[in-house]
């Protein structure tokens, strides 16, 4: 009944915590919460597992970090290895085949356009699609938005303050932020350039069929190239070296939210614990709240 009692607690607080209302020290509360985790996390089935995402989270200060892999199709949490190299993907291959799955069953893999996932979903997984998430390749022309805002402000160009009304989408900004964005786009050509290269590109997501994506990016492309605008052309070689990842998006409509969700959810259960002392004990807490494992644990009568 004590580790049934511990085991209701963990879903809403963190382990010290719980040693302190419970008066036992923590690593013992640990070894409860990790024989029934890994027990269960063993037992999981994955043969229905069709399509994952891929994405990397840190696990502590110093550029540390480790690589969660998601069911896609069900936002479970599948598997947690150490590090972001090519060999994450070999591991939860191995693990795949530990959970009755096979590499040839992964139909689609998301992620970002990280050279060593790439370079791994093509040795483990080779029949797997590659997707790069949309939201990855809005971000880098997000930031190809900014290095043209900070070149003009090198040349003298008056964008103190806009900084906010030049971010993100039009929709979601004030009605007086929409009007300064207007006003600048109008007095500074480049910038105004920009923002429609940024704009275009997010409205080709929209497309309803790969073929129309197809035309309408190879046509941005194009225009990137021309426009005179160093960060976009550089943009448009990273999309043109990424083509058939960012067009697969149109075929499967994947992308990497649900996993970045799941992250948030790690996130936080690392904030409340003020980290972990072990990747062992992170790798716990990311099951256990992640995972949507159903523990076979006593019940209080």
């Amino acid at each position: 009944m004590m580790e049934a009692l511990m085991m209701l607690l963990s879903a809403e607080m963190h382990v010290d915590a719980m040693a302190d209302l419970l008066g036992e020290h923590d690593t013992r509360l640990w070894r409860v919460l990790m024989h029934y985790v890994e027990q269960t996390h063993a037992k999981s089935d994955w043969s229905a597992v069709r399509r994952i995402a891929v994405d990397e989270t840190s696990a502590r200060r110093g550029h540390r970090y480790v690589t969660t892999v998601l069911d896609d199709e069900r936002s479970r949490l599948l598997l947690m290895v150490e590090g972001r190299s090519a060999e994450a993907l070999g591991a939860f291959a191995n693990a795949l085949r530990e959970h009755g799955g096979e590499a040839s069953q992964i139909e689609a893999i998301a992620m970002d356009m990280s050279p060593a996932y790439v370079k791994g979903a093509t040795q483990y997984f080779p029949q797997a699609k590659i997707v790069f998430d949309k939201f990855h390749l809005m971000v880098l022309a997000g930031q190809a938005l900014d290095e043209v805002r900070r070149e003009l402000q090198r040349e003298g160009a008056e964008l103190k303050g806009a900084l906010w009304s030049l971010r993100g989408n039009a929709w979601n900004l004030t009605q007086e932020r929409q009007e300064q964005r207007k006003s600048l786009s109008c007095q500074y050509t480049k910038l105004g350039r920009a923002i429609s290269l940024r704009e275009t590109l997010q409205a080709i997501y929209a497309s309803p069929e790969r073929q129309v994506a197809e035309g309408e990016l190879n046509w941005w492309c194009g225009w990137a190239a021309r426009s005179r605008l160093s960060p976009f052309r550089s943009l448009a070689k990273t999309v043109r070296q990424h083509w058939n990842g960012i067009l697969a998006y149109f075929d499967t409509r994947m992308t990497s939210a649900a996993i970045e969700a799941v992250n948030g959810t790690i996130q936080l259960a690392k904030r409340m614990a003020r980290g972990f002392k072990s990747f062992v004990y992170f790798r716990t807490a990311a099951y256990l709240r992640a995972g949507k494992l159903t523990l076979a644990v006593p019940t209080i009568a």
